[in-house]
């Protein structure tokens, strides 16, 4: 998008002001928005002015925005950015908008522009030598299929020629524009096929006015005695004066499946009592909890139990709290999970109790420096809101017996050392400050946090 500017000092108004009618409509405009909301009417606003003066002036734009208690940047960052406002002065008859989108330049919109440069000027948003006249290109118009087409001021002109287009600027240059009549020029009516209607050409389909008479005078007719001639008439057969025949269900297979039974059909034609309809109906199999619990043999060929301890395979890498290393996953890891966080494992998978994991290099769980745990109170803190406290590592501090921002405000440095080297962290709690985060969110939530760090906790 182009730059757009006010335009220059010597072309503005000293002041601005709406004229009555524009002053009520603007009161009005205003009135439709909520307490407080009263700034969402620049949009029209801006309109009414240009509406009024032909174009948006410095002096409209301030004056609007006092209207709506709203700053100076503000209106302006509006009328700058809608290319609908003009921000120069226009013709005062007639700025002429030429559409030239893809649809109206393969009809001929360049030379609709060709004309516009030698009837008005040579380039965009200047006027004529009387000022009367201007023109621009502009994106779509909305009614491509009429292409191409022009507005001006609130009426759109379609189907044009350059012959066409020449008399309607002549005629709006003559003062003549509101005897122009708006729309398809090559009588077209709105967008119809150019050849004429070819479908909806009675409206007897679409109207109920056009149903409802017609229905009224077939009832009628109905309702007269027929005919002299058609009285000794012979009789027609009697099946042929029968009312339609009822659809068939001859293509239905008759079979003694409970499915195909009337009765169960929904909603069934046959009205039977519940009774009945309960003893037509097909019953669920009784339950066989053996047979549940068996694989069908098709697809792995033995009868496997689907049921009881599963013993699934962790990848080497995955995270397993302390007090659940060892342990079995499924029924018989239960009793496992139910330990407090405080248990010291001492199996030959964590290491030695007092030298740590010789493998990973962690400390031991034993180690007099591990931050004291606690059971998981009923108000857990989101340890996550420190920086560097991620879902994962929020998981191993809970299982650490650390819940509160109070505990990790509370850890000295070795207790700081313990955990970094548990988390192989390298240092990241000292860099990344955790205490004095843990001890801001503890003395006053986020609140404290904002005024003590100046930003959000993330």
């Amino acid at each position: 998008m182009s730059v757009r500017r006010l335009a220059e000092a010597s072309l503005q108004p000293v002041s601005f002001a709406f004229n009555r009618a524009n002053a009520a409509a603007a009161k009005q405009w205003i009135n439709k928005y909520p307490k407080g909301r009263e700034q969402s009417a620049i949009i029209p606003l801006l309109m009414l002015a240009q509406e009024q003066e032909g174009w948006v002036t410095k002096a409209a734009i301030e004056t609007i925005s006092d209207m709506l208690g709203m700053p100076y940047i503000r209106g302006l960052e509006v009328a700058t950015f809608y290319t609908q406002y003009q921000l120069n002065p226009v013709g005062t008859r007639a700025h002429i908008q030429v559409c030239g989108t893809t649809p109206c330049m393969l009809r001929g919109s360049e030379a609709l522009m060709d004309l516009c440069r030698s009837k008005i000027h040579h380039d965009q948003f200047h006027t004529n030598d009387k000022g009367t006249l201007s023109w621009e290109e502009v994106e779509c118009l909305g009614a491509c299929v009429n292409a191409p087409m022009v507005m001006i001021f609130k009426d759109t002109f379609e189907d044009l020629t350059p012959e066409r287009l020449a008399e309607i600027i002549d005629l709006y240059d003559a003062g003549k524009g509101a005897s122009v009549t708006a729309g398809p020029q090559n009588g077209r009516i709105t967008s119809e096929p150019i050849t004429g209607l070819t479908t909806l050409k009675s409206e007897k389909a679409i109207l109920k006015t056009t149903r409802d008479r017609d229905a009224k005078a077939a009832a009628k007719a109905a309702r007269e005695p027929a005919p002299a001639a058609i009285v000794a008439a012979p009789a027609a057969p009697a099946q042929a004066s029968a009312g339609p025949v009822a659809p068939s269900k001859a293509s239905k297979p008759k079979t003694d499946a409970p499915e195909t039974s009337p009765a169960l059909e929904t909603p069934s034609p046959a009205k039977v009592a519940p009774e009945t309809e309960k003893a037509a109906s097909v019953r669920a199999p009784r339950h066989s909890a053996a047979n549940a619990n068996k694989a069908a043999p098709e697809v792995e060929k033995v009868l496997k139990q689907r049921s009881g301890p599963i013993v699934k395979a962790e990848p080497a890498a995955a995270f397993k709290a302390p007090e659940a290393k060892g342990t079995k996953l499924g029924a018989a890891g239960k009793t496992a999970a139910a330990k407090t966080t405080n248990a010291k494992p001492t199996s030959a998978k964590t290491g030695n109790a007092k030298t740590g994991n010789a493998k990973t290099g962690k400390p031991s769980l034993e180690d007099k420096n591990r931050p004291a745990g606690i059971a998981r109170p009923a108000l857990v803190d989101d340890l996550k809101l420190i920086s560097g406290v991620g879902p994962k590592i929020e998981g191993i501090l809970h299982s650490l017996g650390i819940f509160t921002y109070a505990q990790v405000a509370s850890w000295k440095k070795a207790e700081r050392e313990w955990v970094d080297g548990y988390l192989s962290f390298h240092g990241r709690i000292e860099r990344e400050d955790w205490v004095k985060q843990a001890k801001a969110l503890a003395k006053g939530g986020v609140a404290e946090y904002i005024r003590v760090f100046g930003k959000k906790p993330v």
